[in-house]
């Protein structure tokens, strides 16, 4: 779904909401390591298990890094990982079609790429495990972008440990190859091969660096058709269709860091996500049940080099209630943790962030809400049940958007679980941008609403046909299962006051702010 970023001025004092790798190590109120300026950040998950150290002697980095860098440039991606190594690296589309294939060990032959395939569709329901064995062989994935991205290993490693380096390894091919998606792949498979050589070393990890593996990547990005102002099918998305608008396209950050070896891609210019992530449980009575918020603010870079950044935060943001400030409208949050980069001087008398940020994607900051939320959620729903003269059973719900008027609500979807005998669907809706459909392999009523304006009310009139329809029958239909974006919002309230960079550089770069919340799981029972 395209989501426009909107601009900060030069004095950056904008509050308009406008527009996702580290993991962050730094939780408040606990002390950090690697605070000196001129030392280098390790990798994020060093601080939770030490201080980076780098690999045993024999262990030699690849021809290519032999060629540019000398044995001490190089320190260990994942600390204590020698005991855990990797077999296989590979790539799979939501199709099960071999994307990536790497070998490094040769101790498993290359059916096991069918094998976990037909593991991972063989499972009930759309969550398989991380973790899957089949005859010693430890499969460890993670799916992104509609792809899975999967190690093997003959070992017993951590776990943990090679998420992260799939996390990473996914968070690269973002920053190499613009975005991570099946056509980004197969256009750049020999630019992916060449960072897993670089990455990985007989099973090894060796870095997981962008600021270092730039140096030794020599295969050029080969982007997907940009974005156009003056293309027809992209007008209309959030203003973006004048080149004098102050909003860019979400696809304006989907481009390789890197175009041509030594250049930057594009043009200077940071981009600053605020992410939050919403779960909720709603009762039949319209009482709230759950309520948690996942947040964390995402910052990616084309600068070649850039100065120190600073992200000022609402003045009013607290931890926990202990900290609430001022008279204002407090931001308040359970927990905050950030990434070994940020610099917390200045963050407890004026909340703000201070770090470096290098090329490419890392998350900044991370912050939870627990069992609370700061406004009313942003739906409501009102069913009524009821079975008519010819044995149909019919469901008439009414949805209500509580969001401001300026502020809709995207792609929202509400699946309806319903008896299990239903054979056929009718329905009544209340505008003819709506859809819906019963999914016979589910039974499911997938309900689709493209767009949802603040404040507005939708109603649905469904007619199943259900043989045998009794008692029990309406038992079986609930709870709705809800999904939806909402750009230009935070359930949270937190905010980007200033994005300032100092020194300023010669020519000052364009900066972008995009806020938007996700359903991470939003139920109402009925």
């Amino acid at each position: 779904t395209p989501l426009a970023y909107g601009r900060h001025s030069r004095d950056c004092a904008c509050q308009k909401s406008c527009f996702d790798v580290g993991r962050p190590t730094a939780v408040i109120g606990q002390s950090r390591t690697n605070q000196n300026a001129g030392k280098q950040a390790p990798h994020p998950l060093s601080a939770h298990r030490g201080s980076a150290a780098p690999y045993p002697s024999k262990l030699k980095p690849p021809a290519a890094h032999r060629a540019h860098s000398t044995a001490g440039d190089r320190v260990a991606a994942f600390p204590g990982s020698s005991s855990g190594m990797i077999s296989q690296v590979f790539i799979l589309s939501s199709k099960g079609d071999h994307l990536i294939y790497k070998d490094f060990r040769g101790e498993a032959g290359s059916d096991v790429v069918s094998v976990f395939y037909e593991k991972v569709t063989a499972l009930p329901g759309d969550q398989p495990p991380v973790v899957m064995d089949h005859e010693g062989i430890h499969f460890i994935h993670i799916r992104q972008g509609g792809l899975y991205c999967v190690a093997t290993t003959t070992t017993n490693p951590s776990p943990f440990t090679v998420i992260e380096f799939l996390n990473r390894l996914a968070a690269l091919i973002k920053d190499y190859c613009g975005c991570l998606s099946e056509k980004s792949v197969r256009m750049n498979f020999a630019l992916i091969y060449e960072l897993l050589d670089e990455m990985v070393d007989y099973g090894y990890v060796q870095t997981s660096s962008t600021d270092i593996l730039k140096n030794f990547i020599q295969t050029e990005a080969v982007s997907a058709k940009p974005f156009s102002l003056f293309d027809p099918s992209n007008v209309g998305l959030f203003g973006a269709d004048t080149q004098q608008s102050k909003v860019a396209p979400s696809t304006a950050a989907s481009r390789p860091i890197l175009t041509t070896r030594g250049e930057q891609g594009g043009k200077n210019e940071i981009f600053v996500d605020v992410i939050e992530r919403l779960t909720v449980v709603i009762g039949a009575n319209g009482l709230l049940m759950k309520a948690d918020i996942q947040g964390e603010i995402r910052v990616k870079c084309y600068l070649p080099s850039c100065s120190e950044m600073r992200i000022g935060l609402n003045e009013e943001f607290s931890i926990g209630r202990a900290q609430l400030r001022g008279y204002g409208a407090a931001v308040r949050v359970d927990e905050c943790s950030f990434h070994e980069s940020v610099r917390l001087d200045e963050f407890d008398s004026h909340r703000i962030l201070r770090l470096t940020p290098s090329q490419g994607e890392q998350t900044v900051m991370q912050y939870q809400l627990c069992d609370d939320l700061p406004s009313s959620p942003p739906f409501r729903l009102f069913p009524t049940l009821e079975r008519d003269r010819s044995g149909r059973l019919l469901m008439y719900l009414k949805l209500r958007c509580d969001l401001p008027p300026k502020s809709p609500a995207l792609n929202v979807v509400a699946t309806i679980p319903v008896p299990k005998g239903s054979l056929s669907l009718s329905q009544e809706l209340s505008s003819p941008d709506q859809s819906a459909e019963l999914q016979p392999s589910s039974k499911t009523v997938v309900w689709q609403i493209p767009r949802f304006p603040g404040g507005a009310q939708l109603s649905a009139l469904f007619k199943l046909e259900v043989p045998g329809l009794s008692s029990a029958s309406l038992l079986e239909v609930g709870p709705v299962s809800l999904s939806f974006e909402l750009p230009k919002h935070t359930v949270t309230g937190l905010q980007i006051r200033f994005l300032r960079l100092s020194p300023g550089p010669p020519s000052l770069p364009q900066r972008w702010v995009r806020y938007v919340t996700h359903s991470d799981s939003y139920t109402l029972r009925m």
